[in-house]
């Protein structure tokens, strides 16, 4: 709807429509909703691959860099929090290694929380030791680029990232859930079964990459079709994860305070409106 008030292209902030194939348990637009206003950033990838959110920063930045060269009005929608902040914020994510990732893996977790202190003693200041997977890639981070989490934590970039200082102003509307969220939830993946999602979780199955197997709904239908579990229980743990989604987004998004909250309304017209209204008051202030 703002997309046809602007007359304006969209750009997808979802980690899991990146990837070819996986259409119906990532809600993708239809082919004509996607011809109409662009919807770039979809299908750009194979579920075979791993798309970091560093990958997908740098093919988006080059996205809207063109589209701003061409003068349009860029509408950024979707799901990802981290996804969107790579777009709009200074997020670096510095380099990873497989091979080092693999020795570092197979490291006693004290001997790399000794080594990260022994190089940061006020390291855990900024990572949490007890989290063994943040304290392995800071000794990688460091181990790459020689910057200890004090020095990275107190670059003027993370500085601007944790003020929510943007990159490329924009404005932000959030939709509420409102209540009966679970009830939508539940309906909207019995709707996805309807339209053939078991079929095509069973046909990427083979070809899914790590990433792409992690996708709410297919990691949940793979032990379906593998045969390890029943219909029933993929789907009843589908729609736990997807609450469980829900509200790890919400959280998220709650905490940018460049965010304007608009109530939610069971009719879409009615919230398009109240969008619509909202864009127009922050869009002149």
């Amino acid at each position: 709807a703002l997309a046809d008030r602007l007359a304006g292209v969209i750009v997808s902030v979802d980690s899991m429509q990146v990837y070819r194939g996986m259409d119906i348990g990532t809600a993708k637009p239809d082919a004509e909703s996607r011809q109409r206003y662009g919807y770039h950033l979809i299908d750009i990838v194979e579920p075979s691959e791993d798309l970091s959110v560093a990958d997908y920063q740098a093919r988006g930045a080059l996205v809207i860099d063109a589209l701003s060269e061409d003068g349009e009005n860029i509408i950024l929608a979707g799901g990802s929090g981290l996804h969107l902040r790579a777009l709009v914020d200074p997020l670096e994510f510095p380099p990873t290694d497989a091979e080092l990732r693999s020795e570092l893996e197979a490291s006693a977790p004290r001997s790399l929380v000794e080594e990260l202190i022994s190089a940061d003693p006020g390291a855990g200041e900024v990572v949490d030791m007890a989290n063994p997977r943040r304290v392995l890639r800071a000794v990688e981070v460091l181990r790459l680029t020689g910057d200890t989490p004090s020095v990275r934590i107190a670059a003027a970039q993370a500085t601007a990232v944790r003020q929510y200082v943007p990159s490329r102003p924009f404005i932000g509307i959030g939709v509420d859930p409102g209540a009966g969220l679970a009830e939508r939830v539940e309906e909207r993946f019995g709707s996805m079964l309807a339209s053939g999602l078991l079929d095509e979780v069973a046909a990427l199955t083979p070809v899914m990459g790590r990433t792409a197997r992690q996708a709410v709904g297919y990691k949940e239908l793979i032990p379906v079709v593998t045969g390890e579990a029943s219909l029933e229980e993929g789907s009843a743990r589908a729609i736990r994860a997807t609450m469980a989604l829900a509200k790890r987004q919400r959280t998220f998004f709650r905490r940018d305070p460049r965010i304007s909250w608009i109530p939610w309304h069971h009719e879409p017209e009615e919230r398009n409106a109240i969008a619509w209204s909202r864009l127009e008051g922050l869009w002149t202030s």
